[in-house]
């Protein structure tokens, strides 16, 4: 048995389980037919974590999948022995996951997919899009472990772009609603949109708000852009699932996982939606264009 442990919702991580379920089958493992997954879904509340992770430690599964950093955190912290194999966005051997990338010499390996670590280049994406002089903003959920160095980061490529930038924060539905209040107040010209599952989650929400208030906004993954964002720069996020399901059939197999190398991404996609760009007013700069993985008419 397979314990699942993510800290959005089932609803935003379709497409992920997909490529998660695609990469146990491609080593013989079909759920329903030869392996059971428990599922257990914080729905953005991060403080359940722990909770949840420790009852799948309790049921004794084979493999925990952690999928982002709150998630594998609070694997680890439910136990030393049963192996998770995790997919997160931030720094793996700085959150005490692993000892090495090369070598994690512990029960838990997986994917880094740099999502928080992408940031600044969202920043300098969105900075090629709105008026010189405007202030940008940032949007955090403060629950999150990797948003005190996603946050320096993106105040330091601020800096160097000459640009004012406005943190704020969010870990609910009504702060995501205040926070949008807050930017508008500080006329921001455009929108950066940290790395986090809650927000995935969230997504209309977020888009929505975006769109009312006329904001030029990045997001962290292309989930945001399906559902009418303007645009996202993040890893093959189905990549990295595949990878994980594959990492977690091979620990059933019977590999160890302090053999296993924390894997990185081989692909970064940027997608942009035309219709969002049209309503907006923006022109999306040639270069910018000719770079798209994937371009919504």
């Amino acid at each position: 048995m397979i314990g699942f442990l993510n800290d959005g919702s089932s609803d935003a991580f379709a497409g992920r389980l997909e490529a998660f379920r695609q990469g146990l089958s491609e080593l013989g493992y079909v759920e329903g037919q030869n392996i059971a997954i428990e599922f257990r879904w914080a729905e953005g509340r991060y403080d359940r974590l722990p909770v949840i992770a420790a009852d799948l430690a309790h049921r004794e599964v084979g493999v925990i999948a952690a999928s982002a950093t709150p998630s594998a955190m609070a694997a680890k912290g439910a136990t030393s022995t049963i192996p998770i194999i995790f997919a997160i966005g931030g720094d793996p051997v700085k959150f005490g996951l692993v000892k090495s990338v090369a070598r994690p010499d512990g029960n838990a390996t997986g994917v880094n997919f740099f999502t928080s670590a992408l940031g600044q280049k969202r920043l300098g994406l969105l900075h090629e899009l709105v008026a010189k002089g405007a202030v940008i903003g940032f949007l955090v959920n403060l629950s999150n472990p990797n948003t005190p160095g996603d946050t320096e980061e993106a105040q330091v490529a601020a800096e160097q772009l000459g640009r004012k930038l406005v943190t704020v924060k969010a870990s609910t539905v009504a702060e995501i609603d205040t926070a949008f209040a807050t930017l508008v107040q500080a006329n921001v010209g455009g929108l950066v949109v940290d790395a986090d599952g809650f927000f995935i989650a969230r997504r209309v929400q977020i888009t929505t708000l975006a769109a009312r208030h006329g904001i030029p906004t990045i997001y962290p993954a292309s989930e945001f852009v399906a559902v009418g964002g303007l645009m996202s720069y993040a890893s093959s996020l189905p990549d990295a699932y595949r990878s994980v399901g594959n990492y977690t059939a091979r620990v059933l197999k019977g590999a160890k996982v302090a053999d296993l190398p924390v894997l990185q991404p081989t692909k970064l996609e940027l997608a942009i939606n035309l219709s969002t760009a049209r309503a907006l007013a923006l022109t999306i700069p040639p270069g910018v264009l000719a770079i798209a993985d994937e371009v919504i008419e």
